[in-house]
């Protein structure tokens, strides 16, 4: 992030814009800038927040990839997505100030447990990232709430409070917002009847299960499965 200007607080809302400099670098202001940059309410923000809008062609770009190492270790796509979503918003060249890198932000470190030459090659890096996500998984007995809090604070951090969610606001947002967009797998009673909706996330489709008929909108009844 080439610059970013701190808002002041305020009790209504919060104004930011957002531009790409020309580096390529994301800009964020309290300001708007000639032309025609995006910009972003932030209700009752007590600090800058940002929701990172991703195209359906990016998400589209990197599935295959996704679908085949998510397979292939065992870990749900729609979890790996997320991940993906929430860690750079499918910029295969993101950075963060802690010094993680590529689409899954691996830190150094994990990549090369992982054997990652180029952390920005969308393929190395969703190996590993899944990988990465596939041993903590194992480690927390497929506890998918363990697992992203350890993907984000480290596997230390959930150890140190009795392996569960650190009291960490930033971690706890992250596993939220993750389970929001991953829907957990549906597991059926005979008979029963869900109902699947879909919401839009971030600009992308999210599935919603309910047991309850939608009194409005589209839905699929899904049974037996």
């Amino acid at each position: 992030m080439a610059a970013c200007v701190a808002l002041v607080a305020e009790p209504a809302s919060a104004q930011i814009f957002t531009w790409r400099d020309a580096n390529g670098h994301m800009v964020l202001s309290d300001r708007p800038k000639d032309g025609a940059p995006r910009a972003y309410k932030v209700p009752k923000a007590e600090t800058v927040r940002t929701t990172r809008f991703v195209a359906p062609e990016k998400t589209t770009l990197y599935d295959p990839m996704i679908r085949q190492h998510a397979e292939l270790g065992g870990v749900r796509p729609d979890l790996v997505r997320a991940v993906v979503q929430v860690e750079s918003g499918y910029n295969p060249y993101a950075r963060s100030p802690k010094g993680a890198m590529g689409l899954m932000q691996l830190m150094p470190a994990t990549a090369q447990q992982f054997g990652v030459r180029n952390p920005f090659n969308p393929i190395e890096n969703i190996r590993a990232g899944v990988s990465y996500l596939r041993q903590l998984l194992d480690r927390y007995s497929n506890n998918e709430e363990l697992a992203l809090a350890a993907y984000n604070a480290g596997p230390g951090a959930v150890d140190k409070y009795g392996t569960t969610v650190p009291p960490y606001k930033e971690t706890r947002d992250y596993v939220s917002k993750i389970n929001r967009m991953a829907a957990p797998p549906v597991q059926l009673l005979p008979g029963l009847s869900i109902y699947k909706t879909t919401d839009v996330v971030d600009g992308r489709e999210v599935p919603r299960y309910t047991d309850h008929k939608p009194s409005n909108g589209g839905y699929q009844v899904v049974t037996g499965k």
